[in-house]
């Protein structure tokens, strides 16, 4: 059985930008088809523009306030918003709070680096 305290994830930095602690992945459980990891983000600061040729994504927002971009549309998401992305969609995310933003991201399949394209900067 696999149990994975939060506390006990090693926090590290993804393509985009943000913090990331790994719950469940193939790197650390018997999970082969998906990942799950939670996501932090300080005030002010927002993902780079990216998406996934492969993977979908849902973002699950704990605590904090956002604004979410998604193919060129926005609008604010926070604690209880679920945010669907499908793969090749374009998306960031940006804390408009005061607090941290704290948010539950699953991935199938399971999280890469290798999968993060960066979007061009105008």
């Amino acid at each position: 059985m696999d149990v994975i305290n939060q506390r006990d994830a090693v926090p590290f930095t993804t393509v985009d930008g943000s913090t990331i602690r790994e719950l469940l992945a193939h790197r650390n459980s018997s999970i082969r088809q998906q990942s799950l990891a939670e996501a932090r983000l300080a005030p002010g600061l927002a993902t780079t523009p990216h998406h996934h040729k492969v993977t979908e994504e849902i973002y699950y927002i704990l605590s904090g306030s956002a604004e979410m971009t998604l193919e060129g549309e926005s609008r604010p998401v926070g604690p209880g918003d679920a945010i669907a992305i499908p793969p090749g969609a374009k998306h960031t995310i940006r804390n408009t709070g005061p607090e941290e933003l704290v948010f539950l991201c699953t991935c199938a399949p399971g999280y890469e680096h290798s999968d993060t394209f960066l979007e061009p900067t105008p």
